[in-house]
């Protein structure tokens, strides 16, 4: 079952975008053509096919502008919508769902376009026990809808911050002088509850890390050969996760490698927003 994040986290970014859009609190536009009496029905729907994510969260535009406004949804956070199909019916003031369609559909498109694309990647490697995973390159403001967007389409979380688990990366080696000294006070510092992930760029440096007190290998940047190699290393001891350089077209032959994680930070930095569109009646 998807949890939805809860208004609370959501309300602020979208009234700052539909404050954005209306500065000094007019729609010139909408408010000179509109009656303020005018009632309305629209439909959101989908231009093309993909993965639903964030309803709530869009249509709190509207409901911003008047209490009144009802919405039914038609399709689920998480399922298939077809090209053409309808997510949602939205019913109230005129002004009110014309002034906040565009914020609506921007924040609608936008994890839309982020589950879609983790679908595609789960369905990609589907057969393994690869789970696709997300990280912390998302848009600031965004992270919790657009993380909520990625188990949408399938996929898990990594670690949501830095405040929540440690993942010690190449620039803390450099610092602290070694991957020894690295782990040993971050042990030192945090508490039992908190999970232990370092990356490795070569096998060599998983050798090292396999010697350390660690819960996960971020395995940066292998190829499919070093991937396989490097899982047989672990032996299923610790969590393996594959990082760096993850497209559609090399994903399966990834995941066959036998890691049990594969990141990918395109996925909440650069998915392309799938088309919908808000059509009166």
């Amino acid at each position: 079952m998807l949890l939805k994040p809860q208004r609370l986290v959501y309300e602020g970014l979208v009234r700052s975008a539909l404050l954005e859009d209306v500065g000094h609190g007019a729609d010139l536009t909408t408010d000179a053509i509109v009656p303020g009496d005018a009632q309305i029905t629209a439909r959101i729907a989908a231009r093309k096919a993909g993965i639903v994510a964030g309803l709530d969260a869009s249509v709190f535009a509207f409901e911003l502008l008047d209490r009144e406004t009802t919405v039914e949804a038609r399709i689920a956070d998480g399922d298939a919508v077809a090209a053409g199909g309808e997510i949602a019916r939205v019913r109230g003031s005129a002004r009110a769902i014309l002034t906040g369609e565009r914020t609506a559909l921007n924040v609608l498109g936008r994890l839309c376009g982020i589950a879609t694309a983790t679908r595609e990647l789960v369905d990609l490697v589907a057969g393994t026990k690869a789970r696709i995973v997300c990280t912390r390159k998302t848009t600031p403001g965004w992270r919790a809808l657009e993380r909520y967007a990625v188990r949408c389409g399938g996929g898990s979380d990594h670690r949501f911050g830095l405040d929540d688990a440690v993942l010690v990366k190449d620039n803390h080696i450099a610092v602290a002088g070694s991957l020894h000294g690295c782990v040993a006070a971050v042990r030192a510092s945090v508490g039992h509850m908190v999970k232990v992930e370092v990356e490795v760029d070569t096998l060599d440096q998983l050798r090292e890390a396999l010697l350390e007190p660690v819960d996960a290998v971020l395995l940066d940047n292998m190829s499919p050969d070093e991937l396989h190699e490097a899982v047989g290393m672990v032996n299923g001891k610790i969590i393996t996760e594959a990082s760096g350089g993850i497209t559609k077209a090399n994903v399966a032959e990834i995941a066959s490698t036998g890691v049990d994680l594969i990141s990918a930070g395109w996925l909440t930095h650069s998915s392309p927003a799938l088309d919908v569109g808000l059509d009166i009646g």
